[in-house]
């Protein structure tokens, strides 16, 4: 094994002894910063100076200086912003799909006039589905003669009306002429060139126009097959339906539903009983007047006054003036009046006794809100809307009313069921579709 040479540890001596002598200063060097830094005793430490604090006393706080008016209106405001929201969305919702929302709406109105006929059946000792059909046959067996009737009699005096109308044309042309307007032959001729005139510039119009009756007809069609097998649906498994609705419902909120839904249920049928009776009522009463004054066409006018019975306010007034139109070109003024005196004697007994009597205080609708609804309802949907527009608000109203009650008073709502024979007149089969 070599030995190490003596230089080299010569030299890592030195070394030794050099860092011995650096570590022995370090240490002076530390004891002297230690003697040199003064003592602070530890129970009172360096004092600062106090920083000023500005209180503004003039400024309330910013909620409190809102007036209470202003901030309820505010309250309101933003809630009645998010319900107009709402309205909106699910009024285009609802435009998007009009002809399902009508056709099931329809179907509802229809199953309200021929569910107690179920319900009847079923309680004489038929099975469901045999009632169900039985009532579905013969309902939609009764509109189709209806319309078939109709149909029939438009046809059969199509030829004899049309020469009436020419000699009414005329006799109007005459009386025109020799009347206290000083109308002359100049005057009606140009007026009837004038007629020709716009028929023939709009002869593109009126073609387009016969186009989109075609796409009406088949609308009119899928319309009435789908209120056919909704209508069938809800007569036969309107209960389960009504109860499976309910479980969309919050469970908080499903108790007063479950209330309000066969009270909302009983007002849409006492509407359409009372509706269909008073527009049979008008229909007959109108139609035996317009015969006996000889007015062509009498029973399909009582038809259409039936109908028409069915949109409040607005269709008695245009089936009435239907019928003083019709007895104004055929028969003349004098027969025209007394037309207008029938119609108007109908309608005041419907106004004041007939509607009083039997809808009585189950459809309670103010007829100012009967007028705005039925406006509404035509603005947005047509015929159609304007025909559903008061039940819509006469349903609206008796839930409303029962849901306002029930915060109120939930003891008094929610009370055992009734048993024994008044329990029958709440069963589920007459309460919901």
């Amino acid at each position: 094994m070599s030995r190490v040479p003596g230089w080299l540890g010569k030299v890592g001596a030195g070394l030794s002894e050099m860092g011995e002598r650096l570590d022995e200063r370090r240490a002076e060097v530390a004891k002297e910063h230690a003697e040199a830094a003064p003592e602070l005793p530890a129970e009172h430490p360096e004092p600062r100076e106090p920083v000023p604090v500005t209180i503004a006393r003039d400024r309330p706080d910013p909620a409190l200086a809102v007036p209470w008016g202003v901030r309820v209106a505010a309250e309101a405001g933003w809630r009645l912003l998010i319900l107009a929201g709402t309205v909106w969305v699910l009024m285009r919702v609802i435009s998007a799909v009009q002809l399902v929302v009508l056709a099931f709406v329809a179907a509802l109105l229809i199953t309200a006039l021929l569910q107690p006929t179920v319900a009847r059946l079923i309680r004489y000792g038929f099975p469901r589905g045999v009632a169900t059909a039985l009532t579905a046959i013969l309902g939609f067996v009764v509109m189709g003669l209806i319309g078939w009737f109709v149909t029939w009699q438009v046809m059969a005096n199509i030829d004899n009306l049309s020469d009436q109308v020419q000699n009414g044309v005329d006799d109007l042309r005459n009386w025109l002429l020799k009347g206290p307007f000083h109308v002359t032959e100049k005057q009606i001729n140009q007026i009837a060139k004038n007629l020709r005139e716009a028929i023939g510039a709009n002869t593109d119009q009126i073609t387009s126009a016969g186009l989109e009756g075609v796409q009406v007809i088949v609308e009119a069609l899928t319309g009435i097959l789908l209120t056919v097998f909704s209508t069938l649906f809800l007569l036969y498994d309107g209960p389960r339906i009504w109860q499976w609705s309910l479980k969309l419902v919050p469970a908080a909120a499903r108790p007063a539903m479950a209330g309000a839904g066969p009270r909302a249920w009983r007002t849409l049928t006492a509407y359409v009983r009372g509706t269909v009776i008073v527009a049979l009522i008008d229909a007959v009463c109108i139609g035996i007047g317009i015969y006996f004054l000889g007015v062509p066409m009498a029973v399909p006018l009582a038809v259409f006054i039936f109908l028409f019975s069915f949109i409040p306010l607005v269709g008695a007034v245009a089936s009435g003036a239907l019928a003083v139109v019709v007895a104004l070109v055929t028969q003349g003024v004098f027969t025209a009046l007394m037309t207008l005196a029938v119609v108007l004697a109908v309608q005041q007994i419907e106004g004041h006794i007939l509607q009083p009597f039997i809808l009585g205080r189950a459809v309670r609708v103010h007829p100012l809100a009967v007028v705005l609804s039925v406006a509404a309802g035509g603005m947005v949907a047509g015929i159609g809307g304007a025909v559903v527009a008061v039940p819509l608000v006469a349903v609206l109203n008796t839930v409303v009313g029962y849901l306002k009650s029930y915060s109120q008073e939930p003891a008094s709502i929610q009370s055992p069921k009734p048993r024994g024979a008044t329990a029958l007149s709440s069963t589920p089969d007459d309460e919901a579709p």
